[in-house]
This record gives C-alpha cells, sequence and structure tokens, in this order.
C-alpha cells in the first residue's frame, strides 16, 4: 500500500474520560514524538489525540508550502474533534507544540497547558534576521543542519533515538515561519488565562533551557504556573531518557488542573 504518510507518523485517538488531552507535536517531527505521552495519559484515565500538523510526516516540501497559520488550524481541527468527547481539554504540546499550544490557549475554551522544550525565540543564528529576509534566503538554500552534532548525539536514550522520526533538515522557509508563529506566542503570553506548566530539560542543547525563564516571566495573567526541569533528556522529553518522569509531572498537573476546573463547555 502506498501512502504519503512515513510509516508510524500517524495522528492517535486513544479514548478515555471527560478530560481530553490534545497532543502537538515539534517543527519537522511527527504524532509519534507524543504517543508514548498519550498512551500513558490515556492509561490514568485521560482521553488523548495526538494530531499531525500541517506538513509534517510526509516529504519535507509539503511542510514548506505550510505557513504557520496552517499549524494553528492543526490544533484548531484537532480541539474542535476533541471537545465532542471531552467535558474539558489541556493543551499538550513539545517544541513548537508548546508554541501552538500556549498561543492557541489563549484563543480556545481550555483548562490548561503542558508546554515542554518550547522555544521563546528561535534557538539559532535566525533569531537575528527578520521573517522576510530568511524567506529570501531560502530561494538560494533549502535546508539546513539541525545541530553540528551527529544525529542522536544528544539523546541520552540511544535506542529511543533510533526510532524517531522527523525531517532530517529544518527547511529555510518554515524556519520563516516558525519566527513568524514564536513572534505571535510572545505577544500572546500575557493574554493566557489559564494553569500551565513548563517543562524542560537542563541539558536541551537544541532549546536552551533559559526560554523556559522567559515564558514564565511573560505568563503574567496565568492563574497557576509551574515550571520543572529534568537533567537525563536531550530536546526531546517525551521519547528520550527521563520521559517517565515528564509524564508524572503532566499528569498531576493535570490532575490538579481537572479538581479544581468546572466543565468548560457545554456536553455535547
Amino acid at each position: 500500500m502506498n501512502t504519503q504518510l512515513i510509516p508510524t507518523t500517524e495522528p492517535f485517538f486513544l479514548p478515555g474520560g471527560r478530560t481530553g488531552v490534545l497532543l502537538t507535536h515539534g517543527f519537522t517531527g511527527a504524532p509519534k514524538e507524543m504517543r508514548w505521552m498519550g498512551e500513558y495519559l490515556n492509561g490514568q484515565g485521560y482521553t488523548c489525540l495526538g494530531i499531525r500538523l500541517a506538513g509534517h510526516g510526509t516529504t519535507p516540501e509539503d511542510m514548506i508550502r505550510s505557513r504557520w497559520t496552517d499549524w494553528t488550524a492543526s490544533v484548531e481541527d484537532g480541539y474542535n474533534l476533541l471537545r465532542d468527547s471531552t467535558d474539558r481539554i489541556i493543551l499538550a504540546g513539545l517544541s513548537m507544540g508548546g508554541v501552538l499550544s500556549l498561543l492557541m490557549s489563549a484563543k480556545l475554551d481550555v483548562a490548561g497547558v503542558v508546554a515542554m522544550s518550547t522555544p521563546y525565540r528561535l534557538p539559532n543564528d535566525a533569531k537575528d534576521y527578520p521573517p522576510a529576509y530568511i524567506r529570501l534566503y531560502s530561494h538560494f538554500v533549502k535546508y539546513m543542519p539541525k545541530s553540528k552534532d551527529e544525529p542522536g548525539a544528544t539523546w541520552f536514550d540511544k535506542e529511543a533515538f533510533k526510532s524517531h522520526v522527523s525531517y532530517p533538515e529544518n527547511p529555510i522557509r518554515s524556519i520563516a515561519e516558525l519566527k513568524l508563529l514564536t513572534l505571535e506566542m510572545q505577544k500572546a503570553l500575557p493574554e493566557v488565562r489559564k494553569p500551565v506548566l513548563l517543562i524542560h530539560s537542563k541539558n536541551d542543547t537544541y532549546v536552551p533551557h533559559e526560554n523556559l525563564e522567559r515564558i514564565y516571566e511573560s505568563l503574567v495573567n496565568a492563574p497557576v504556573k509551574e515550571k520543572a526541569y529534568v537533567t537525563e533528556s536531550g530536546h526531546v522529553v517525551t521519547r528520550d531518557a527521563e520521559r517517565r518522569r515528564v509524564f508524572e509531572l503532566a499528569r498531576d498537573f493535570i490532575n490538579k488542573v481537572e479538581g479544581n476546573s468546572q466543565v468548560t463547555f457545554a456536553c455535547p
């Protein structure tokens, strides 16, 4: 069977209780990044939906054609699907998925946010250039390496890395869209009025953990904001060695949100 999707990158839906968790993967990644977290939280009684962002899990050319508004639309689509079977929704995202979760929490009726390995600004030299310049540059150079290290070098769990799926390089045109998206998130952070949990690894060399502090400081109107650090992981904390700790932190936070929240939208 020939399909457009890279094998194992399909979205997933795990039915459970009346609290739903919308799981969003990162830049160039796939729902697989969030699958283990979804299975863990589903085992705790939550309904979990792992979405595939526009342009991901197929070919880099698809991603180049996608815009940041396509990614926010992907989250909104997932939210509307999940609300059909739940009473309240938690947004949980990794890296760019964390950016999307924080941004969309200021626009959607959600009960809380779990943002992991989330950049406040771009984690490489592109942060110093305006999006228009990055777009122009992409006409001459299509891709850039993700890091100077060998693939998997920053992972603590080398076996988990072997089954990790993402595009091998960053499409430069898409980096311009990521920059626009992070700028939108920065503007929205003071408007976030939902409980937020931020998780980051102190050994994340791709998005340094100082980004967590910038986001935390900007959440000036969040009624509850918590931060937690792990150490035995690189950037992809949902699949690396300390993933169980990350899942437990998210579970405890969601339990508190669930206990303190009322039904946020009418049951279908």
